[in-house]
Formats: structure tokens, sequence, C-alpha cells
């Protein structure tokens, strides 16, 4: 008890939203004090770290032969174990604006459908990292938690928390998850759909991060009022000469239309999985998303059309997983009800 104290004193316990495309922490009293892009920069052949977070994105597809800019996370787990026990070190160190003297207590969010081997990745990485004590927390509770909904009450909540690897779609009553599902399509399979339609459609070859810049500016699950065109620079695959073409928003939503509507399916699926009494309560409130991949322009609009529910986005869709862990870490007695055994 004295040693929790003793911690207490002189470290502040972490809540980590450890995404496949952005790692937010919030800090016990302070609330989110980082978000940074997961992406770490490493000496080609080494495992020495060069750059973590917004520097290292900057790197993505600009780098030379010697430096190997990666995603430590894939699909919302881990794929690179070293890596991404660095890349929260670096972060942790960062928050803390010091060596870390002593070891924070670890609030995780982690997908709902994750095998135990890839629990136990996350948690060992926390570990290494510094952490005295991990808690995981499956995202679309934290989701739910940071969005505002009321999830220890006797009613159902429907969360749809769409990231950068995993879309959750989850019922919540009574701080349990009564039904959930993790698939693997979220905002990188949308950025992959726009890769692959514009090498099929204008033989133009385009990266990562452009991708990415396109799904946000013209990018929409819905049509817009008015019609959207967008320049787009890259690759001529015939020539292999940069060109640059004109896309419309009508474009983008044909590139977008199997990743859209592969989300679209694990929410009808949800609804149909639901006990009546909860999905009656879905139908009174609603389904509310979170997420990055929630900002698509005009998703809830179609989630909407799809299911005849009314469909809102949380206040900070972004933020939800981070806050939501943050609050669990502040409260003891919701800490032990939703967060999962070791």
């Amino acid at each position: 008890m004295l040693m929790d104290w003793f911690y207490g004193m002189f470290c502040s316990d972490l809540a980590i939203d450890l995404g496949t495309a952005n790692t937010l922490i919030y800090v016990r009293g302070k609330g989110i004090v980082l978000s940074e892009p997961s992406v770490v920069a490493i000496k080609k052949g080494t495992s020495q770290v060069l750059k973590v977070g917004k520097e290292a994105k900057e790197m993505v597809g600009r780098t030379p032969a010697s430096i190997v800019a990666i995603r430590p996370l894939q699909d919302g787990v881990i794929a690179d174990f070293d890596t991404t026990e660095q890349m929260i070190r670096a972060f942790v160190v960062r928050i803390h604006n010091r060596k870390a003297l002593v070891r924070p207590r670890m609030v995780v969010g982690i997908p709902s459908g994750i095998t135990q081997v890839e629990k136990r990745a996350i948690r060992d990485s926390a570990e290494q990292a510094g952490a005295r004590e991990v808690y995981l927390i499956e995202e679309p509770m934290a989701a739910a938690i940071g969005a505002g909904l009321p999830v220890q009450e006797p009613m159902g909540n429907m969360i749809v928390d769409i990231g950068g690897g995993t879309t959750e779609v989850a019922v919540i009553s009574l701080s349990g998850i009564v039904y959930s599902q993790s698939i693997r399509i979220a905002g990188d399979e949308m950025d992959e759909a726009i890769i692959q339609y514009l090498k099929r459609k204008f033989n133009l070859l385009v990266g990562e991060r452009t991708s990415e810049n396109i799904k946000i500016q013209a990018g929409s699950a819905y049509p817009f009022d008015e019609p959207r065109r967008m320049d787009i620079k890259g690759r001529d695959l015939m020539d292999g000469i940069p060109k640059t073409i004109t896309i419309t928003d009508s474009d983008i939503r044909e590139a977008l239309h199997d990743p859209i509507y592969a989300i679209v399916d694990a929410v009808k699926t949800a609804l149909e999985r639901t006990p009546p009494e909860l999905a009656a309560d879905i139908a009174e409130h609603g389904i509310v998303m979170t997420g990055g991949g929630a900002l698509l322009q005009g998703l809830d609009t179609l989630i909407g059309l799809e299911t005849h529910l009314k469909v809102s986005l949380a206040e900070d869709p972004l933020s939800c997983v981070a806050l939501g862990a943050g609050k669990v870490l502040d409260e003891l007695d919701l800490l032990k009800t939703v967060c999962l055994e070791s």
C-alpha cells in the first residue's frame, strides 16, 4: 500500500490507445497529452530507433536505403514486438520529460477480436516499456465510455469504432460487451483501395500518404451537396514519369465501395444478433460512431439509411478510446468491472 502511494507521488498512471495509425496517451489528472502517428524510423539492419511519431511519418516513402520507416502495428495488433516496445518507451519518456524513474500503471486499449497470443504481446510490450501493472480494455468498451454512453446501465448501447487497422462493432450493456465483432477493414484498407483503383483506372501509382490525403479531402460514402474535384500527382505506370490527373469525388466513392460496405455489413450483422430487448434500446437511442475512420464524409448518413436508425458521431471521435481508457484509470471500481482478466 505504501509502495503504491510512493509510486503515485512520483509517477503518472497512463492510458494508451495503441492504434495502427495513431497512438494516444492519456495521463491521469492531465488528460490526453500525446497524439502521434504509430510510426518508427529505424536504421536498416539494426534495432536503432532514429525517430518516432510525426517525424517518422514524414519519412514514409522518402527514406534513403539506410533508413526504414515502419508501422509496428498492423490490423490493431503488434507485428514487430521490439519496435513497438521502443515506440511506447520513447513516448512515455517524452511525456515524463525525463528518464522514467518509476514505473506507471497502464491501461491499454485492444481490439475485441484478438487472440490470447496477441494480448500477451501487447501486455509484454507495455511491461518492457516500463509499466509496473498493465490492464487491457477492449477498444469498443473504451470508446463507448469515452463517447459518454451509459455503459453501466441495463440498456443496449451500440458503438462502431473505425480505426486505422480494425473496425469494432459492439453492443454494450451493464458494463459488459453483449456482442462484438472486429473486422480488419478500416482506414488503412480504404487507403489501399484508393491506391489500387488509381492503378487500375488511371495507370497512376501513388503512395500511402497521398492516398490518405485523397481520402480526407475527396473521399465520401454518400454524395456531397456539390461535386468535388482534386488534382493528384503520381507516377505513370506506362512510361514511368510523374504526371498529374484530375479526379472527382464519385471516383473515390467508387474506389471505397468495398471497404465501406464491409463496415455496413458488420453493423447489420451486429443488429441481427442483438437480443430483442437491447435491439429496442438501440432503435430508440441509435448508433454512435467513433474513431478516425468515422470522420469519412457521409458514412454516418449511409449507415443510417442502410439500418433505418439514427447514427451520430461522438464529440471527439479520434480521442474516444484514449478518453475512455483514461476514465477507467480514474475510477478504480470501473477498472475492475470493464478490464479483461490476465
